[in-house]
């Protein structure tokens, strides 16, 4: 008999304002890039994005819990995204525009230690890697150009996507043993933001290559909790010129089914 698909659930991107012409007047948007959900039901998996649990919003959470949704998924990953707010790791907003989404800070963290608590796999992306190393009390760059002198550009508005960088994998990481014949892997770089202090007990995958700035980690605790800053849901497993995202989805995948068959 066919087993059930694996369902992963995705912490939602919020949108507090809405442009007028979307129709949303005076409503918050919780949603999801297509990119993320297709890369993960390509793999045969199922994908359910998470909506937050608000005091003011219409389920209250006397009704439904965070452990309620974490027991009906079987590994979480975290979108990319609007900015890591500074005062969810105890720095005021060099500028205003770096203020970050709090209220998104909150709904996710929430998310990972109820993960960790019931031993499911997270995986974060770009946002979410910066979000995992706060939660496990690291620091952030608010910005990478104007606060690491020696780094090159990480973002391009104009480019977006197509702008890209090559990663050095430390040695025994487990890219290493993921992608064991890959020579100099190339990835998406669209972040302006990026890992400072590591969090406790997390060690580092992988570095941008020419100066250093963080690009992979993951936790050496009791579960597989691991994040990587560039996008992968957006590398093409055709595209020869950017790293095969499909090996580390289905690591993320294996380690859910494992956790899966202990609890059978």
């Amino acid at each position: 008999m066919r087993a059930h698909p694996l369902r992963i659930g995705l912490s939602a991107r919020l949108m507090h304002k809405p442009p007028a012409e979307l129709g949303f007047r005076n409503k918050t948007l919780q949603y999801l890039e297509q990119s993320i959900a297709h890369w993960i039901l390509a793999e045969g998996a199922l994908a359910f994005m998470l909506p937050t649990l608000e005091d003011a919003a219409s389920v209250r959470r006397a009704a439904v819990s965070v452990s309620d949704y974490v027991r009906a998924i079987d590994g979480l990953i975290l979108q990319g995204g609007m900015d890591v707010s500074p005062n969810s790791y105890g720095e005021f907003p060099l500028r205003p525009e770096w203020g970050g989404d709090r209220i998104r800070d909150l709904y996710e963290l929430d998310l990972i230690w109820e993960c960790i608590f019931q031993g499911k796999p997270v995986m974060g992306i770009c946002r979410g890697c910066q979000l995992l190393n706060v939660a496990f009390a690291g620091s952030l760059y608010q910005d990478i150009e104007t606060q690491v002198a020696e780094a090159h550009r990480h973002v391009d508005v104009e480019a977006y996507d197509q702008h890209t960088h090559a990663l050095e994998f430390a040695q025994g990481s487990l890219l290493e043993r993921l992608y064991p014949v890959t020579d100099a892997p190339r990835v998406t770089s669209i972040h302006h933001q990026a890992i400072n202090r590591l969090g406790n007990g997390l060690v580092v995958e992988a570095r941008s290559a020419g100066d250093g700035i963080i690009e992979a980690m993951r936790w050496e605790g009791s579960s597989f909790v691991y994040g990587v800053q560039w996008h992968p849901e957006f590398h093409a497993a055709t595209t020869s010129t950017l790293l095969d995202s499909t090996p580390l989805l289905r690591e993320f995948l294996r380690q859910a089914r494992a956790r899966l068959q202990r609890d059978k």
